[in-house]
């Protein structure tokens, strides 16, 4: 059971708390972002008997497991990480246009399995009421697999989610969101540690610098393309040298493109 004993549940909309009071023994797949941190604060304010399944691999950045204990740390909520070697996987080694849909099957079967170890028999994610299924073809893998997403079934979109976030006190309200290390690399082109690790340490680097939501992606000519948001180009041109010297290190040149994020 949740360890929570004072969480604000204003910031829980009561259709929410209805979804949750029907599971009160959730699994969720939790990755330390704006709305599973949400998702799991409901479920810990509700008073769900909920444990958080985090699972790492090739694709995670370090920094997206350290939030996630943290999180899961300030809410008292369990939290378990679950290592899954994707690249072991030729399918997903090979990058094709699928590969995102590959992946969740292989991230969610990995959670169910352990969720069924714990007896726990519904698993949830965060998935909300703005993502657009066309953008994300993974998300066909989670009614496959029964996965539940009570936060697009109860109609909460990005914004309200930030907005309960904030009420909340929720520390990753405003946490830009993330796309894995494996969107970085042009469909087609093989996936490999190698150039998952020389992405990871240039975007380390970059936030280093105060690029706080930057995408560092590989070419198959072995430059990088550099995307920054257009709130942060005054910082582009003043840190330009020092990101271009970053970059360098793992990429053989560096190009640059307007990231437009999501809100």
């Amino acid at each position: 059971m949740s360890t929570v004993s004072a969480l604000p549940g204003s910031a829980v909309p009561e259709d929410l708390r209805r979804f949750l009071a029907e599971h009160p023994r959730p699994a969720i797949a939790f990755s330390g972002g704006a709305d599973s941190s949400y998702l799991l604060y409901a479920a810990a304010s509700c008073g769900t008997d909920a444990k958080a399944y985090f699972v790492k691999s090739a694709f995670v950045p370090e920094f997206e497991r350290e939030d996630a204990v943290r999180t899961a740390g300030e809410l008292g909520v369990p939290l378990e990480i679950i290592e899954a070697d994707v690249l072991a996987d030729p399918a997903l080694r090979a990058n094709p246009a699928d590969r995102c849909y590959l992946c969740k099957k292989k991230v969610f079967g990995a959670i169910l399995e352990k969720a069924a170890e714990d007896g726990r028999a519904c698993v949830m994610d965060a998935t909300n009421a703005s993502d657009d299924p066309s953008g994300r073809p993974g998300m066909r893998a989670l009614p496959e697999l029964g996965i539940l997403s009570p936060l697009r079934e109860c109609g909460l979109a990005k914004p309200e989610i930030r907005r309960l976030s904030h009420e909340a006190g929720l520390w990753t309200w405003d946490l830009p969101s993330y796309s894995c290390l494996a969107t970085r690399v042009p469909e087609g082109m093989p996936l490999t540690e190698d150039i998952l690790s020389r992405t990871e340490h240039a975007e380390n680097g970059a936030r280093a610098l105060g690029f706080s939501d930057i995408r560092i992606r590989a070419r198959p000519d072995g430059k990088a393309l550099a995307e920054i948001t257009e709130g942060q180009q005054d910082l582009l041109e003043r840190r330009r040298p020092e990101l271009e010297s970053l970059v360098l290190e793992y990429y053989s040149g560096i190009e640059y493109g307007t990231r437009r994020p999501h809100p």
